[in-house]
This record gives C-alpha cells, sequence and structure tokens, in this order.
C-alpha cells in the first residue's frame, strides 16, 4: 500500500505536524511506503498561472505539478493534514489542488458530464481548528467544508471514500486531549491500510 501525505502548515512544531509524524508511524508499523510532501517546505509555487493553462492544453505538464501528479500516481491513500483557516484551506493547499487536480488529470468531461480520473483511490483528510467541534457542528460549518472540499474536489475526482476528520479547539485543549487526537489519527489510518 502507497500512502502520500499531504500537509500544508508553515509551522514545523504545529500540531499538524504532530499529525504528520503520527501517520508516517502508523504507517509503517502497517508495512506501508509512505511519502511526505510538506508543501511549505518544498516551497510549492501556489499560483495557477496563464502558461499552466496552455501547457495544460498542449499536454506538456510545468515540472512541478508533474512531479506531483507522479505521487499521487503512485498513492493507494492520499492524506491531507491542513489547519481550517477562515472555513477553508490555507492558500498553498487550496493552489496545490488548483495546479495538480487539473483537467485531464484529476477529471475529464465525457458527453457534457464530469468523470473523475482518480478512481480506486482513498482519501483521508485531517483538518485543525481553533474553534470547538461543537460549534462548527452546530452551526453546519464542518457539513459546508464536507461538501466543498470531500465532494467537490475529492468525489469529483473519482476518489469514492473519503474520510474526513475534524480536530478542534487544538490550541485550547488539554495535553491530554491532544493525545487522544493522535491516537484517534493512528486508529483512523491503521484501519484503512
Amino acid at each position: 500500500m502507497n500512502h502520500l501525505i499531504i500537509f500544508a502548515h508553515p509551522n514545523q512544531k504545529s500540531f499538524g505536524k504532530g499529525i504528520v509524524d503520527t501517520l508516517v508511524k502508523a504507517s509503517k508499523e502497517k508495512r506501508a511506503n509512505v511519502n511526505v510532501r510538506d508543501l511549505y517546505e518544498i516551497k510549492f509555487d501556489s499560483i495557477l498561472k496563464p502558461d499552466d493553462f496552455v501547457a495544460f492544453q498542449s499536454g506538456k505538464i510545468p515540472e512541478d505539478i508533474a512531479t506531483e501528479q507522479e505521487h499521487i500516481k503512485w498513492a493507494d491513500i492520499i492524506t491531507f493534514v491542513y489547519p481550517v483557516w477562515w472555513a477553508s484551506f490555507p492558500a498553498i493547499l487550496k493552489g496545490y489542488v488548483d495546479r495538480v487536480f487539473s483537467y485531464g488529470f484529476a477529471y475529464e468531461y465525457v458527453d457534457g458530464a464530469p468523470n473523475g480520473l482518480l478512481k480506486g483511490k482513498k482519501a483521508l483528510l485531517f483538518s485543525t481548528t481553533g474553534t470547538p467541534n461543537e460549534i462548527y457542528s452546530a452551526n453546519g460549518t464542518h457539513n459546508s467544508m464536507k461538501q466543498t472540499v470531500d465532494q467537490g474536489i475529492f468525489n469529483f475526482s473519482g476518489i469514492e471514500e473519503v474520510n474526513h476528520t475534524f480536530f478542534g479547539a487544538v490550541p485550547y485543549v488539554t495535553d491530554e486531549i491532544r493525545e487522544d487526537y493522535l491516537k484517534e489519527v493512528s486508529k483512523i489510518v491503521k484501519e484503512i491500510l
């Protein structure tokens, strides 16, 4: 099993990095091949440019995009670890999706209908928030994020099994609760591998 982890947080001491470390450890315990793409560390260019569209249409994919697409092709499971900022992805991760999940790679249209091209892959999403889960659940924010991200991006791209976990109030909860969050990460990834 090949497990690709895409990490989008600028702070290497963040709780998100703890999630990544837990994912790597659990994956190795299940004898999975694991690869981490830290978008800040690799300085991923998140800006979709007019030249990118020209390149896509000509079949000459820019090298940085082609590299990431090879990682996606390799993966059986793709895990995204990111903080929720303004009820969405950080800009670098949104730009990653904009550039890497391109037409002809992640999806196409057949007879006017969308067709996802990433069938057979699974996705895990671990989103950290400063807001408690109870608030985002009650006001519908979790459901909105699941609709726009899980369905609007991953299901649209053909990924049928998407598991999205939110860890709320991360900066404010106790160390024990954060440890419980990490135990949940390990359990989820071991179940899917």
